[in-house]
């Protein structure tokens, strides 16, 4: 089975192409010049295809993240996701950053990830032996204090760890120091969905992107509002 997965909701691009759990091809992207890593997507995924000597329609599943994360990111590869899948007729799934994110820890330790939301706000999850304990959520900085953390090991950005050491006095591993290889964990957790669960269940049409608030609305100043 060849699985193609991809994800521009975080710090950079990560695409990966595996044919069941051994990976082929593994490639990181980061911003570039004045673009968005995410508008490398589409023409990395074909330089992959080619240099495996693979054609879009030899691919067997689809899998992606679908966020929280970056609102154009995640745009950008649930849409891609979506219309391979569809055209192809593919079992698309779909993964959160903060599960992706929950691997770092290869220990048997219950792991929490805490990512800045903005607004004093913060994306939460909480998982134990690769299950998830807590799904993912908004939560606001009182309820971050009051979160019980003890025997955990937390995974965040920098913004979340300044809070939480100064706040709840727990310190993180920020993921982004870490520079972990995000494309390996997204593909691996696909497959594992895919080996233990009915592929009826990754219709296209399901995913969906985790927001879990609005996209942010930029008003221009020449719009008249009545």
């Amino acid at each position: 089975m060849k699985i193609l997965t991809f994800d521009t909701s975080l710090d950079k691009t990560y695409i990966t192409l595996s044919e069941n759990s051994h990976i082929l091809s593994d490639v990181i992207i980061e911003n570039h010049d004045e673009k968005y890593h995410s508008a490398y997507l589409i023409p990395s995924i074909v330089s992959i295809l080619k240099d495996n000597n693979i054609q879009m329609k030899d691919i067997d599943a689809i899998g992606t993240n679908i966020g929280p994360g970056s609102f154009t990111g995640i745009r950008a590869c649930v849409t891609v996701a979506r219309v391979i899948a569809q055209q192809l007729d593919l079992p698309l799934v779909g993964i959160s950053s903060l599960e992706i994110l929950s691997r770092i820890n290869t220990s048997n330790t219950k792991t929490a990830v805490v990512l800045d939301a903005r607004k004093n706000q913060f994306y939460t999850a909480v998982y134990e032996n690769k299950k998830e304990i807590l799904a993912p959520l908004l939560t606001s900085a009182q309820d971050l204090k009051d979160f019980d953390f003890s025997n955990t090991f937390v995974i965040s950005d920098t913004v979340s760890s300044d809070f939480l050491n100064e706040n709840c006095s727990v310190q993180t591993c920020i993921y982004t120091e870490k520079n972990a290889d995000l494309g390996k964990f997204l593909n691996s957790i696909v497959y594992e969905r895919l080996s233990n669960t009915d592929q009826n269940e990754f219709i296209w049409g399901k995913l969906r992107p985790l927001y879990l608030q609005s996209p942010p609305v930029t008003i221009s100043a020449k719009t008249k509002i009545s």
